[in-house]
């Protein structure tokens, strides 16, 4: 038998789905969805209509399928609630925006999206389900506040599965780079408090999401692979292409610092490049004010485990605060504390686009429940508390951070 919430859980999760109760037109789902959200925080060791529904007594699982297949509500209204409540808990202008993939292998071809794709949990293609993911790593903790399901061009040309599935007729082919672009911009409209974006190098290595922050002036720290096109222009304008790799030969050992991460007690030694001028990353020209920089992190006791990143930002930006931030998008893309996983999201039994986007909604207002629950200090956790007060990204803002006396080639 699961056990109960922890103490205090109970009023405080009775209060949130109170809270997106208007959501729902009628009282019957309002109280099948706290029963659902209530299941997917216990501890029930899978999490599936069939035990939630058990969990909380229902006779069958009808009523929670039925909630999420044909429920007659708006996704996107309640993931605008849960960016509503994760900001008035978790926000902060020292925050990131961050770009991830959550993926769900998957057997068969019925369930929508499904298809053979990249999964970076096995680094090898696999059928499964790709969700692009924007996730709010504050300081006080990390949740999901943003999503948009993946469909393989496949999809979009098959009008018999689309109808199947329930696809929207307007619903055109979209890359993962592009999506990506929308939630940003969804963020940005609506006054989410950040100072940097975070890429990995899957989204890095394309243009789209770089071009986007550059014209937009926003900051970002972004981890590339070696292979990262580096233009080199002369005077003469005709250019030549180098990469991370072929610069990490030439760096000298003087530009080489050691440095420990408080959060994680990690160290690394670090160095950084300038770049712009003669260099470019892809040939793109940063935002007017901002500059460029390549970073280099490599292993203490490896030399040769190198990872590499890309920021743009404020001129002058200490070399600390550039680092800091790479360090930081590295823990915010590799989620250690509890409540950081997308609770439930791996183990649901639905295949149509409104049961998908109900489905993963709802595991991102679990998700961001707990993480409020798991961040918050004990004396602020309050039946309801006041929305803290806190400002939209202004583009090029730092963290703040202090100075370090770290060199850098970059000018910074």
């Amino acid at each position: 038998m699961a056990k109960s919430l922890p103490p205090g859980w109970a009023s405080r999760l009775r209060q949130l789905t109170d809270r997106v109760g208007h959501v729902f037109a009628r009282p019957e789902p309002r109280v099948v969805f706290h029963d659902l959200v209530e299941g997917l925080l216990s501890d029930l060791p899978k999490k599936n209509c069939w035990s939630l529904s058990e969990r909380a007594g229902h006779s069958h699982p009808g009523r929670m399928q039925a909630l999420l297949s044909r429920g007659a509500w708006s996704a996107d209204a309640l993931e605008a609630e849960v960016r509503s409540y994760v900001i008035e808990h978790l926000g902060d202008p020292d925050a990131m925006l961050v770009i991830r993939d959550a993926q769900v292998i998957k057997r068969g071809d019925k369930s929508v999206g499904v298809g053979p794709q990249h999964c970076t949990l096995t680094n090898r293609i696999e059928n499964c389900q790709v969700a692009v993911m924007l996730a709010y790593a504050a300081p006080a903790g990390t949740a999901y506040v943003g999503h948009r399901l993946h469909l393989p061009r496949t999809w979009i040309a098959d009008s018999v599965r689309r109808r199947k599935a329930g696809i929207p007729a307007d619903v055109a082919y979209a890359s993962r780079p592009e999506q990506a672009v929308e939630l940003l911009a969804e963020a940005v409209d609506a006054a989410v408090p950040f100072s940097w974006v975070s890429l990995d190098d899957g989204y890095a290595q394309h243009p789209q999401v770089r071009d986007w922050c550059v014209q937009r002036a926003l900051p970002y720290i972004a981890a590339v692979p070696a292979t990262l096109p580096l233009i080199r222009v002369g005077a003469t304008r005709s250019s030549t292409t180098t990469g991370p790799e072929q610069i990490l030969g030439h760096i000298a050992d003087s530009y080489w610092h050691r440095r420990t991460e408080r959060a994680t007690g990690r160290t690394h030694d670090w160095a950084l490049v300038g770049l712009g001028g003669s260099l470019l990353v892809g040939g793109e020209v940063p935002t007017r004010g901002f500059a460029q920089s390549l970073m280099v992190r490599r292993s203490v006791d490896n030399p040769h485990d190198v990872a590499y990143f890309v920021a743009h930002a404020r001129r002058r930006t200490p070399a600390s605060v550039l680092i800091g931030a790479a360090e930081r998008r590295h823990r915010a893309g590799q989620p250690e504390q509890p409540g950081d996983e997308l609770i439930g999201l791996d183990q649901y039994q639905v295949r149509t686009w409104t049961a998908w986007h109900h489905t993963i909604t709802t595991c991102m207002l679990a998700h961001a429940f707990r993480t409020v629950q798991h961040t918050t200090a004990p004396d602020a956790r309050t039946a309801v508390r006041k929305p803290r007060q806190v400002a939209a990204c202004r583009p090029g803002v730092g963290t703040g951070a202090a100075s370090h006396p770290l060199r850098s080639g970059s000018g910074h």
